[in-house]
């Protein structure tokens, strides 16, 4: 049995390699740019009019609407989105990049978010503009149906965008096992067990290595669970829209209130991860090369990990918004990777490079042999003694227990889409149960295959984007022109379903009327 998982290992390890560093990396950072060239910037050309339709409408009423059944709010929509993105990675994910790439690894944590913003604006326009109501009235969008309608549109295409939808929902499924769910929960249990519990084995085990505090989390986290998943979105964004803003708050401050402890140091931090985004200025020749490499991969990297652009998962959300305009979305979408990667993940290694734990001189870990996970425990452990241990604990316990909320729905749309809607219902009696699986998890190999799924799931997804960027472009100016400009000949481009267009823009039109 060893010899076939130490196996499987091996070949996870290698297509998973080649899925997010050899090729899916590049594709992502360069579909990035691509989409940040075709629309001309929008990221900063227009941050004056993403920022006011975001975060600067939150005591907008209309921010907090839902229209009709089926449908969730626009700030609901994001909370579920960032549900599904804010996990544990942000804590010891972005702590492990820094302890292998340096400081400078955050330079490129931040270059990656930059160009991830229009990749997901890029998604969250084709997943409104390509939505359609399922036969219980409500909204089903999503990589898998601008692969099929979009895609499949093209001369030639029909097959292949059938095949990539397919693909695409079918890693989306398997990644929602493991990385939704089983891989969240054990980090979970383990972060309770080793801050609350003394590390639980105490308390005796089960059978094997399941102890009996890994069975009991797992039982709770489980009924929990499924109090919510069973209600559907509307209960998952009832949740996750207080839960998620808690959560995110509460962890910057705490993140605040530990750097400044540290504040001194701000400068140093700040000089060090530029200073270190091209490598270290001790070493040359091909080491140097070998060095800058792995800065920029970690970074890249965990920038990707963190906010998810483009790999299609938030879109299935956030395609369910009550926004009748595809580009409204998107603009979410760029306020969602601002702060999962630029706030939150940015927090984090402003604590990490705080503690002491990386030499800000060298850009070496000052013990060669520390776990980089770690980091941020330690960090808060060293602030406020084992009060900041379990502040870390808790955090984690939210963080990833929204993410199996929001993965919940994503393997549900995926499921919907193959097999129907009652299939959905299926598959969250199987979900729920696994949360047991991840709390009593000894192996890793459950999550480093899900994690390759993960990945794989973008490929699908970038394929349809770069295919169908001339049409998000269009789609982009049509609301420019219209919303920006102020053009008023213009008629608005918001659904590829004649039905849908006609309905919504009679209802834009009427509300601009009202609005004059």
């Amino acid at each position: 049995m060893s010899g076939f998982l130490n196996t499987l290992t091996d070949i996870n390890s290698a297509i998973n390699d080649f899925v997010w560093v050899k090729s899916g990396l590049f594709l992502l950072i360069g579909t990035g740019i691509i989409m940040t060239i075709l629309t001309k910037f929008f990221q900063i050309v227009h941050i004056k009019e993403w920022v006011k339709s975001t975060i600067g409408s939150l005591f907008n009423s209309k921010t907090h609407k839902k229209e009709g059944h089926g449908s969730v709010s626009q700030f609901q929509a994001l909370c579920t989105a960032l549900a599904g993105t804010i996990g544990t990675g942000n804590i010891a994910g972005v702590s492990a990049a820094i302890a292998i790439g340096g400081p400078g690894a955050v330079f490129w944590m931040w270059v990656a978010a930059f160009f991830g913003m229009m990749t997901n604006f890029a998604e969250n326009v084709l997943g409104i503009y390509y939505r359609r109501k399922n036969e219980k009235g409500e909204w089903s969008g999503g990589a898998m149906y601008y692969l099929r309608d979009g895609l499949g549109k093209y001369k030639g295409c029909k097959t292949i965008g059938r095949i990539l939808a397919v693909a695409f929902s079918i890693c989306t499924i398997l990644a929602s096992f493991g990385i939704g769910n089983i891989g969240q929960i054990n980090k979970i249990t383990i972060n309770l067990e080793s801050a609350f519990l003394g590390g639980g084995e105490q308390f005796g085990y089960v059978f094997g290595d399941v102890k009996w505090t890994s069975l009991i989390i797992g039982v709770v986290l489980m009924i929990i669970a499924a109090l919510v998943i069973f209600g559907g979105l509307q209960r998952i964004a009832a949740t996750t829209e207080k839960v998620v803003p808690f959560m995110a708050i509460l962890y910057i401050l705490g993140c605040l209130v530990t750097v400044c402890f540290n504040i001194g140091q701000i400068g140093a931090i700040f000089a060090s991860i530029f200073r270190f985004a091209f490598g270290v200025p001790a070493v040359t020749g091909g080491i140097a090369g070998i060095v800058i490499s792995k800065v920029v991969t970690e970074g890249c990297k965990r920038g990707v990990f963190s906010n998810e652009a483009g790999l299609g998962s938030s879109v299935m959300v956030n395609s369910a918004s009550s926004t009748k305009e595809p580009v409204v979305q998107g603009m979410w979408g760029i306020f969602q990777v601002f702060a999962d990667t630029i706030v939150v993940c940015t927090m984090t290694a402003l604590v990490v490079l705080s503690s002491g734990a990386i030499n800000l001189e060298t850009g070496m870990r000052t013990d060669p042999k520390a776990d980089g996970s770690t980091f941020v425990a330690e960090a808060f452990g060293n602030t406020f003694g084992i009060a900041g241990e379990m502040f870390v604990a808790v955090c984690v316990l939210l963080f990833a227990f929204t993410t199996v909320l929001g993965w919940s729905h994503y393997g549900t749309k995926a499921v919907e889409y193959l097999f129907g809607v009652k299939a959905g219902r299926i598959y969250k009696v199987i979900f729920v149960p696994m949360i047991i699986a991840g709390a009593i998890m000894t192996s890793s190999i459950a999550w480093d295959i899900s994690d390759t799924f993960n990945g794989m799931m973008m490929i699908p997804n970038l394929i349809g984007v770069l295919a169908l960027s001339p049409l998000v472009i269009r789609i982009t100016k049509n609301y420019v022109d219209r919303k920006i400009k102020g053009r008023k000949d213009v008629v608005p481009m918001l659904s590829a379903i004649p039905e849908i267009q006609n309905e919504h823009a009679a209802a834009v039109l009427m509300e601009e009327t009202d609005n004059e």
